[in-house]
């Protein structure tokens, strides 16, 4: 039995339209970050990171975006969630690192420069870094996706599910995200998906209130 945990809105939604998407039965968890369920005594014996998503398989835990999807895709190859041949898969994987490693990061740097530095002055940088830093993450996105209808070409794969994450928090924080006119188009195609609207609409996501 397969057992999401996630927080809705948080980078979790990759693992959760993920799963969904491979059309597996799954169990799902919430765990709510803005009410602390991620720092419970019960939370942190399954992740003692404190963090989601996590991924229980049969009682064993997997935890991080790039490795649950990474075995998701694996597990469930009738989704076709990753290229057949292992040049193409690790081309996925490095995506999913940059945005676990870079992408991610300078969002967190922008909404909680207290985790990175003491002080206001010292916080303000951080946060106004942070914003640059995330916005030119995101340009880069656009950049990638630029003539392709998929983060990787041609195929649907897990980076598509990860890579919508981002798009969401830089409409929730107002960037001005159609001026990046091919990460829009793609997800303006990628909201015509069932299993994306689907969880989507079960997080109440500013993407589907924005649509």
């Amino acid at each position: 039995m397969l057992t999401l945990f996630f927080s809705p809105g948080a980078c979790s939604t990759a693992s959760h339209i993920g799963i969904e998407e491979t059309g597996a039965p799954y169990v799902e968890k919430p765990t709510l970050l803005p009410k602390g369920e991620q720092k419970t005594e019960a939370y942190l014996k399954i992740n003692p990171r404190g963090k989601v998503p996590s991924l229980s398989v049969d009682g064993r835990i997997i935890t991080e975006n790039t490795a649950i999807l990474t075995y998701l895709a694996k597990t469930f190859p009738q989704a076709n969630l990753l290229p057949a041949d292992l040049v193409g898969e690790a081309h996925c994987i490095g995506a999913m690192a940059w945005f676990s490693n870079i992408v991610h990061p300078s969002y967190q740097r922008y909404m909680r420069p207290e985790r990175f530095a003491e002080g206001e002055a010292a916080q303000a940088t951080v946060k106004d870094m942070g914003r640059k830093s995330f916005w030119a993450n995101l340009q880069e996105i656009n950049s990638l996706l630029e003539g392709k209808e998929w983060m990787m070409g041609k195929q649907y794969t897990v980076v598509d599910c990860y890579g919508l994450v981002f798009y969401g928090w830089g409409v929730r924080s107002e960037f001005p995200m159609k001026e990046l006119a091919a990460y829009t188009a793609w997800k303006d195609r990628m909201l015509k998906r069932p299993a994306v609207m689907k969880i989507l609409q079960s997080e109440q996501n500013v993407l589907v209130k924005a649509a």
